[in-house]
């Protein structure tokens, strides 16, 4: 008999809204999660796949250390052609490591795909469901800025990269609101983990 398919869950939210958070919570109840920065980070990290082909791609990037993310945006920041160029090698690599998770975890009736992205690069097509975490924008401003190294400047450039929080609430199919206490927000997981795996 083969193993019932998987649902799958598209974890998504901009930039300070909690997705880490609520990705671990997922985690912490026993659901796989696919964090795709994670497997960009091993693609691109000491002794990565990907290694050999971006430094081909773009000289000077990469060294002992893997992939200088530093040197590497700089070279394809503002230059469509090179970003597509670049995605052209690390997405294909990406959907190889999320094919090879699914396989592990074949059978398990709930699995998270975490991708910041999930919009702007259109990967709700391969999800069975997106949930969209959320605060205000008041609250992601202040989470935001006190990151080391964050400013106005920077920020305002990640959001205008991203699709406003508004439109990602109205595209998805659940919304986790991170604004509450950490209990309220785990308590909104664990609820959508039961009404998804059919546990009481």
């Amino acid at each position: 008999m083969t193993a019932q398919k998987s649902f799958i869950l598209g974890l998504t939210g901009s930039i300070g809204m909690g997705k880490s958070a609520v990705a671990a919570m997922f985690h912490g109840l026993g659901v796989p999660v696919f964090d795709a920065d994670a497997a960009v980070h091993q693609l691109q990290g000491p002794g990565g796949a990907l290694l050999e082909a971006i430094e081909a791609e773009f000289p000077g990037t990469c060294g002992p250390g893997g992939v200088d993310r530093q040197k590497l945006g700089a070279a394809v920041f503002g230059d469509k052609a090179r970003l597509a160029r670049l995605e052209a090698i690390v997405h294909p690599a990406v959907a190889a490591l999320r094919k090879a998770f699914l396989a592990d975890n074949a059978g398990q009736p709930l699995v998270v795909f975490d991708i910041p992205l999930l919009f702007e690069k259109g990967g709700s097509s391969g999800v069975d469901a997106v949930v969209v975490v959320s605060a205000s924008a008041d609250a992601q401003r202040a989470r935001v800025l006190a990151r080391p190294g964050m400013t106005e400047a920077k920020f305002a450039q990640i959001l205008a990269l991203q699709v406003p929080d508004a439109d990602k609430r109205a595209r998805a199919d659940f919304v986790i609101d991170t604004g509450t206490s950490l209990a309220r927000t785990r308590h909104e997981v664990q609820r959508l983990v039961h009404a998804l795996t059919g546990k009481k």
